[in-house]
C-alpha cells in the first residue's frame, strides 16, 4: 500500500495582496524576519512544497507550515506581527493568589503594622518579587497611607455653601481674599555646607540644623487674580491679625467691600478684632468648617513658598528669612495666577456622606 501524503492547502493570493508582498519583498526599511515571512507565503503561493520552501530559505519546515497557516488565517496583517507563543506556565496559583490579597486586606503581621513583600513572601510561601507582581496586577499598596478629617463642625454645611458661594459667585464690587497664618517658620541653618548638585548626583544637605528663631507668614490672597498681600511678624496673637488688617485695608481699593474667608482660630474671634470689624463695615469675615482647612486656598499658596523657598533653604538669622519670603511675594506678585474652584457644595456634600456611611459601618 502506498502511504497517504498530506498536502498543504493551497494559498492563492489575490492582486492587491501580490502587489503587497511585493513591495515588502523589495523594501529597504523592512525588517529580515517579514521578508522571511514574505517568501515563504509567496512560494507557497507559486506551488512549492513545504520541505522545498524550509530547504531554499535555510529555515524549518515547521517554521514554514506557521506562517502558511497565519497566512490562511489572518492574510497580509498575520505576517505583520509575531506568532503568540505559549509562554512559561504560572507557577503560582490562583489560590495562592487569592491568599495574597486576601491576607493584605484583611490581616496584620505580627509585631507589625501592615505587611511588606518580603513579611508576606515568608507568610505564604512565595517570593517577594511573586508578591509584587500581586501586588502590583491588584494595585494594593500596603505600604501607603492617606490621611483624612471629617469636620464635626455642627454647621458644616451652612459654612461650606458660603465659603463655596464666595468662590464661584463672588458679589458685585467685592474682593474675595483667602486669609491665614503660617505660623512658627523657623530660621534653620545647616551645620555643614552642603554639596551643590552635578551629573549623577542630587545635592546635599545636613540631616542636623540650627535653629536661629522663628517668624509667622500673615497672607491675604486674592482670588480675582491671585496677587498676595502678606507680612512677617514676630508673633501670632489678635494683635497682630489687627494690624495685618490694616495692611490690608491700606492694601485694597477703597471702594470695594472685602470678603475674607479664614479659619476658627481663636484670634480672629478676639473681642478687640471684633471691635475692629464694626469701625471698618466693608470688611467680612466668612469662617471654613472646623477641620476643614483644604477649603482655604491660600494653604494651596503656602505649600508653594514652603516647597520652593523655605524647606531647603538655609538662613543664619530670623531677617535673613524674611528677606526670603518678601523676595518670594514680589517674584510671585509679578505674575500671579489665579486659584479657580470647581467642585459645587453638592459633589462634596456627597462625599462626605460616602465618608460617613463607610466609617458608620467600621464601628
Amino acid at each position: 500500500m502506498v502511504p497517504c501524503m498530506r498536502v498543504a492547502e493551497a494559498i492563492t493570493l489575490s492582486p492587491d495582496e501580490h502587489d503587497m508582498l511585493g513591495t515588502w519583498a523589495k523594501g529597504r526599511s523592512v525588517s529580515l524576519r517579514l521578508v522571511q515571512r514574505v517568501n515563504i507565503v509567496r512560494m507557497a503561493a507559486d506551488g512549492i512544497l513545504n520541505q522545498d520552501i524550509a530547504q531554499r530559505l535555510g529555515t524549518s519546515r515547521p517554521t514554514v507550515q506557521l506562517w502558511r497557516q497565519r497566512f490562511l488565517a489572518l492574510r497580509l496583517a498575520g505576517l505583520e506581527k509575531d506568532a503568540p507563543r505559549p509562554g512559561r506556565l504560572p507557577k503560582i496559583t490562583q489560590r495562592k493568589v487569592r491568599a495574597v490579597v486576601e491576607a493584605t486586606l484583611h490581616t496584620q503581621p505580627v509585631g507589625a503594622t501592615h505587611w511588606s513583600v518580603r513579611t508576606m513572601a515568608a507568610a505564604q510561601g512565595v517570593s517577594r518579587m511573586a508578591v509584587q507582581r500581586i501586588w502590583r496586577h491588584h494595585n494594593l499598596k500596603p505600604h501607603l497611607i492617606k490621611t483624612f478629617k471629617l469636620s464635626r463642625d455642627k454647621h458644616v454645611v451652612e459654612k461650606l455653601t458660603d465659603v463655596i458661594g464666595l468662590y464661584l459667585n463672588p458679589p458685585d464690587k467685592s474682593l474675595v481674599l483667602c486669609v491665614d497664618e503660617k505660623s512658627q517658620i523657623q530660621a534653620l541653618d545647616r551645620t555643614q555646607p552642603g554639596l551643590p548638585i552635578k551629573k549623577g548626583r542630587c545635592g546635599t544637605m545636613t540631616h542636623d540644623y540650627k535653629r536661629h528663631g522663628t517668624t509667622t507668614l500673615f497672607a491675604a490672597l486674592s482670588m480675582l487674580d491671585g496677587r498676595v498681600i502678606g507680612d512677617c511678624m514676630p508673633r501670632h496673637r489678635h494683635q497682630e491679625f489687627i494690624r495685618f488688617l490694616n495692611i490690608i485695608d491700606t492694601g485694597t481699593p477703597v471702594g470695594m467691600d472685602l470678603h475674607l474667608i479664614v479659619d476658627n482660630y481663636g484670634t480672629h474671634k478676639h473681642p478687640r478684632v471684633k471691635s475692629w470689624l464694626k469701625r471698618h463695615p466693608r470688611f467680612h469675615l466668612h469662617f471654613i468648617p472646623t477641620s476643614s482647612s483644604w477649603l482655604n486656598l491660600v494653604e494651596r499658596w503656602f505649600r508653594d513658598i514652603t516647597d520652593k523657598r523655605i524647606r531647603r533653604g538655609v538662613f543664619k538669622s530670623v531677617p535673613d528669612l524674611i528677606q526670603a519670603i518678601h523676595a518670594y511675594l514680589n517674584n510671585h506678585n509679578q505674575n500671579p495666577k489665579a486659584f479657580v474652584w470647581s467642585a459645587p457644595v453638592e459633589r462634596i456634600l456627597e462625599k462626605i456622606g460616602k465618608c460617613k456611611e463607610v466609617l458608620g459601618t467600621l464601628h
